[in-house]
C-alpha cells in the first residue's frame, strides 16, 4: 500500500492547488534561465551573422559592439592585401528610432558591402539587397513585411528581405542596408548643422568612415597570425572571431548576466523554503496518523517514504507545471526565451535535491512523535 497516494488523493484539491503555486515559481525560475540563454545568445548572433574570422577596428578599442570604432574605409583595401585574407567588408552598426504605424521603433542598423563578407544570411523571406541605394533587409520582430517602406533619417527604405533573430544585446531588432546608405545615415551631418559647422570655420565632416572591417582568413592560414600583423599598424587593432566572442560575453552581458544568476539563486532558495514549509505543514496535520501508524508498528522507512515521495511530487509535479507555462509563453516575451533540454534537465535535478532536503523537516517532526499520541482525545 501507498500510503503517499492514498494520502494525496485524500486531500487532492489542496495538494493540485499547492503544486500549480509552485509550478509558477518554478515558471519564473525557467525563465530566467531561459532569458539568460536568450541574452548570450542574441549578444552574439550579430557577430556570428557575418561569419567572418577576424575583426579589425580602430587601435585603442575593442570593437563596435563594446565601444565606438571608426576607421577609414579605405583601410578595407589595405587589409584585403595582407597575406591569409580571403575576403574583406567594411561594416558599420548604429542605433536608430524609427516611426512604424504612428508608434517609435527602435532598430540596430547595420551597413555592409553587398557582394563581401556582412550580408545577413540565412533569408526567411524575400531577396537580398540589389540596389546600391534605399533597400532594407530587417528583421521579423520590426513587424515589416517585404514591400513596406521604412523612414531612416531623411531617406526611405523599401524592405526587400526579412531575417530572424538578428537583434543586438540590448534586444533591439536589426536591419540591414548599403554601406553607403548606413555611412549617410549615421555620419553625414543635417544641412542646418553642416551650415554652423561650415560657419565656424570647420568644414563638412567626411562620411568615408566605417566601424570596423571584417575578414575572411584562407583556409589552413592561423588567424592569429593576420591579427599579430595587424597590430602592428599604429592606428589600428584586430582580434579573432573567438575573441570578439569572449569579448561580448565578459563585458557587454557580463553584470546582466550576473544579475540574472543571482535573481535564479534566490529564487531557487525560495523554492526550498517554501516546499519545506509546505512538507512541514502537511506531516503536522497528519501527526495523529503517523502516530498510529507507529502504534499499530509500522516501520520508520514507511514514514520516510510517505513524507519524502510526497516532497517529490510536488516537486515533480511543479516541475512540470512549471516547464509547460514557460513552453506556451516564452515566444511571447520581449525578449528571445532560449530553454535547452540540458537546462530543463538540470533544474530537474536541482529540484529533486532541493526535495529531499526540504523533506528534512518533516521527516525529523514525523520520527519525535510518540505512538502514544494516537490514544490521546
Amino acid at each position: 500500500m501507498n500510503l503517499a497516494y492514498y494520502d494525496i488523493r485524500h486531500n487532492l484539491f489542496r495538494f493540485l492547488l499547492t503544486c500549480f503555486g509552485l509550478s509558477l515559481l518554478m515558471a519564473v525560475v525557467l525563465s530566467m534561465i531561459g532569458i539568460y540563454n536568450g541574452l548570450v545568445i542574441d549578444a552574439l548572433t550579430i557577430a556570428r551573422a557575418p561569419n567572418v574570422d577576424m575583426w579589425v577596428v580602430e587601435t585603442g578599442t575593442r570593437g563596435p559592439f563594446a565601444e565606438s570604432s571608426r576607421i577609414p574605409a579605405d583601410t578595407r583595401e589595405a587589409i584585403a592585401r595582407l597575406h591569409g585574407v580571403s575576403q574583406a567588408g567594411s561594416v558599420t552598426y548604429q542605433t536608430a528610432e524609427a516611426d512604424l504605424a504612428g508608434k517609435s521603433l527602435r532598430l540596430y542598423v547595420i551597413g555592409f558591402e553587398p557582394g563581401r563578407p556582412g550580408s545577413p544570411e540565412p533569408l526567411v523571406a524575400g531577396r537580398q539587397i540589389s540596389q546600391s541605394h534605399f533597400e532594407l533587409i530587417a528583421d521579423t520582430r520590426t513587424g515589416l513585411a517585404p514591400g513596406d517602406r521604412l523612414q531612416l533619417g531623411r531617406n526611405s527604405f523599401e524592405v526587400v528581405g526579412l531575417v530572424k533573430n538578428h537583434v543586438n544585446s540590448g534586444g533591439d531588432p536589426a536591419v540591414y542596408i548599403t554601406l553607403r546608405d548606413a555611412q549617410t545615415l549615421q555620419f553625414e551631418l543635417a544641412p542646418p548643422a553642416a551650415r554652423v559647422q561650415m560657419a565656424r570655420g570647420d568644414g563638412v565632416q567626411g562620411t568615408n568612415t566605417v566601424n570596423a572591417v571584417i575578414v575572411r582568413a584562407t583556409p589552413n592560414i592561423s588567424v592569429d597570425t593576420i591579427v599579430s600583423t595587424v597590430r602592428r599598424w599604429k592606428h589600428l587593432s584586430a582580434m579573432s572571431q573567438a575573441g570578439q566572442e569572449s569579448l561580448l560575453t565578459r563585458s557587454v552581458v557580463d553584470r546582466a548576466r550576473r544579475q540574472i544568476g543571482l535573481f535564479m539563486a534566490i529564487l531557487l532558495a525560495v523554492s526550498a523554503v517554501v516546499i519545506a514549509l509546505i512538507i512541514y505543514t502537511m506531516t503536522m496535520e497528519k501527526l495523529k496518523q503517523i502516530a498510529t501508524l507507529k502504534l499499530i508498528g509500522a516501520p520508520d522507512r514507511t514514514i520516510i517514504g510517505l513524507i519524502v515521495q510526497q516532497a517529490l511530487a510536488l516537486g515533480g509535479i511543479g516541475w512540470i507545471f512549471g516547464l509547460s507555462v514557460v513552453l506556451l509563453v516564452k515566444d511571447y516575451f520581449p525578449r528571445r526565451v532560449v530553454l535547452e533540454p540540458l537546462n530543463a534537465m538540470v533544474l530537474a535535478g536541482i529540484i529533486v535535491a532541493v526535495c529531499l532536503l526540504a523533506s528534512g523537516l518533516g521527516v525529523r517532526a514525523a520520527l519525535r512523535v510518540d505512538p502514544a499520541t494516537a490514544l490521546g482525545g
